[in-house]
């Protein structure tokens, strides 16, 4: 009887790790153009930060490549379109979590990798793009 219990924890634990983004990638799109300063609306004169949409889904981002200005003040808006997931930019303190957005200050150039930081399946390693400040 104990064993049958560990068993259905374990398997209900898979299920739920591989189903953690939930439907499959059935309706892929071609990726959108990388999103820089000049594609993002531009900053106001108070200091306005400029926003960069990002959408997930199964299993990738529609942005591979955000370029900003540095010293630029950033907002980053992330959509779920397809499962949970999060971005997360290394050497920058910032999480974008799904339906929610991230400002943050570019004080750093060169180019940071970001990535789904939320497990979301067999393609979360892919999840990845990069974050260039010039």
């Amino acid at each position: 009887m104990k064993k049958r219990s560990i068993m259905t924890c374990i398997l209900l634990l898979a299920a739920g790790l591989l189903s953690a983004c939930g439907g499959g990638d059935d309706d892929k799109e071609n990726a959108s153009a990388p999103a820089s300063a000049s594609s993002s609306a531009p900053a106001a004169a108070g200091g306005e930060a400029k926003e960069i949409k990002v959408d997930a889904k199964n299993f990738e981002f529609d942005q591979k490549e955000i370029k900003v200005a540095k010293g630029d003040k950033v907002t980053i808006a992330l959509n779920n379109s397809q499962g949970n997931h999060a971005l997360k930019i290394d050497g920058y303190d910032v999480e974008a979590k799904g339906g929610k957005s991230v400002t943050f200050t570019a004080d750093k150039a060169g180019e940071f990798k970001f990535y789904c930081s939320v497990m979301c399946g067999a393609g979360h390693a892919d999840m990845t793009g990069k974050l260039i400040v010039e």
